[in-house]
């Protein structure tokens, strides 16, 4: 398939909810899906969704494990279609996250470190499954990106307004 631009905050398709999948099973949507690994891979990242090239669109990867060293280069990516989260644990744990949209940014962010989560494959099926650690973290990354947040936007005000600063010089102008 192919590898696609990454887009950069504040880029519109970034800050905006995504709509949810409504039609299963097309070509299109495999495309989607196969253009945002090649993308993610390429990156590289952990994760991928699909704002993040432009797409508005309530989908997302991921693939915790292709670069630990258990993973060792094997590629495994997970496909979320219209994720909700049904419960979020109340233990959290501070992470140091970064993303592909926000370039050479990194920072601690509290989350929950346990999820129970319902989403759709390529086809429809829909599934419910418990995740915890660095994959619940992950995941709750990358749907944020399906609600038009990022993780800078649980800092403060200031550190945020000083980050956008430093990427629209960078990055868009």
């Amino acid at each position: 398939m192919s590898i696609k631009r990454i887009l950069v905050y504040p880029e519109d398709c970034l800050t905006k909810v995504a709509k949810p999948v409504t039609v299963f099973e097309d070509p299109s949507l495999k495309t989607l899906v196969q253009d945002m690994a090649d993308t993610m891979y390429d990156a590289p990242g952990v994760g991928l969704a699909a704002p993040q090239i432009g797409v508005s669109l309530r989908v997302a990867i991921t693939d915790v494990d292709w670069r630990s060293e258990e993973g060792s280069g094997s590629r495994d990516y997970k496909v979320w279609i219209n994720p909700e989260f049904l419960w979020k644990s109340e233990t959290t744990d501070f992470t140091e996250e970064g993303c592909l949209s926000v370039p050479d940014i990194y920072g601690e962010v509290e989350r929950p470190n346990a999820v129970r989560l319902r989403w759709q494959d390529l086809t429809g099926k829909v599934f419910e499954e418990d995740f915890e650690g660095f994959q619940a973290v992950a995941l709750q990354h990358e749907f944020d990106h399906l609600d038009g947040k990022v993780f800078i936007d649980y800092f403060s005000p200031l550190k945020r307004r000083m980050i956008v600063k430093r990427l629209k010089k960078k990055y868009l102008s």
